[in-house]
């Protein structure tokens, strides 16, 4: 009697159990079919680095801006009381030429364009335009926000605020002509700190961290990732801010600086595809 009462009690359990099947099948069969044939999300290209050769570095700089022309680095520092504008000898590391900004400021990013040399600051909401021959103040202009850091193409400007969004800038006039979204795939991308423009792509610092983003200017999508940790001893960083951050490129001869903020050496690197992880890896 009791096995007939268990077989009973299965055969009323069936149906009830095919019916749900059979109406979650329904349900989801939508959203079957809109994933079908749909790719998983591209993966973001790495890359590594090799050391081709390093060359001395102010320590105390807590270095905010990079950039380099003609045998010479330029360099805008930052801190409240301690922010410059210098040009440094690459060979040596010699300061040649320095100026200091006034002791309420705090510099920002950098970047040469013709014969000036450009720098912003944090919150004081004011740029700077100099001669690069002799660091002759030539004007001031305003900006809305935080500025970070700076680049430009040769024509526009780029500037970064903190976010995950760049703006760009009419060289000339300064005014705001367009931002661009920075995403990785359909993330956004904050932080975005020093700029460089390198063979047609934004190379962007993300603070705190040890990865540079390349970012297409036209559609800001990340296109690649380069990972610097361990570039710099461990015995060198000095405290909390003593991240990588500084990015100068020399477009005539192709070579590809990075340093950070208060570290004794500037790195000249190569960058070296770090081999593509299998899709079935999670």
């Amino acid at each position: 009697m009791a096995s007939q009462a268990c077989g009973l009690r299965q055969m009323i359990r069936r149906p009830s159990l095919y019916l749900t099947i059979i109406f979650l099948g329904i349900a989801l069969a939508p959203v079957y079919a809109r994933n079908i044939g749909q790719p998983e999300a591209k993966r973001t290209r790495e890359y590594s680095f090799q050391v081709v050769r390093q060359y001395p570095h102010d320590s105390s700089a807590f270095t905010q801006g990079l950039a380099c022309r003609n045998g010479y680095f330029y360099e805008g520092t930052g801190l409240t009381g301690q922010s410059s504008l210098r040009q440094v000898r690459i060979s040596t590391g010699e300061v040649v030429r320095k100026i200091n900004l006034a002791p309420d400021i705090f510099g920002e990013g950098i970047t040469l364009l013709n014969h000036q040399v450009i720098q912003l600051t944090w919150i004081s909401k004011t740029g700077f335009v100099y001669d690069v021959k002799d660091f002759h103040l030539l004007r001031n202009f305003t900006y809305s926000g935080e500025g970070w850091g700076l680049a430009t193409d040769g024509h526009d400007l780029f500037m970064s605020d903190g976010s995950s969004e760049i703006r760009v800038l009419d060289s000339k006039t300064f005014t705001e002509k367009r931002r661009i979204k920075v995403r990785d795939n359909t993330h956004p991308v904050e932080q975005l700190n020093e700029l460089e423009f390198v063979e047609g792509e934004i190379f962007a610092n993300v603070w705190h961290t040890d990865r540079i983003a390349r970012i297409s200017p036209k559609t800001g999508q990340v296109v690649g990732w380069i990972d610097l940790a361990g570039l710099l001893s461990p015995v060198y960083h000095v405290g909390p801010e003593a991240v990588l951050n500084g990015i100068a490129y020399d477009r005539r001869s192709k070579q590809l600086f990075v340093t950070g903020k208060l570290w004794p050496q500037i790195f000249e690197i190569k960058l070296v595809s770090k081999r593509p992880v299998p899709q079935s890896v999670r």
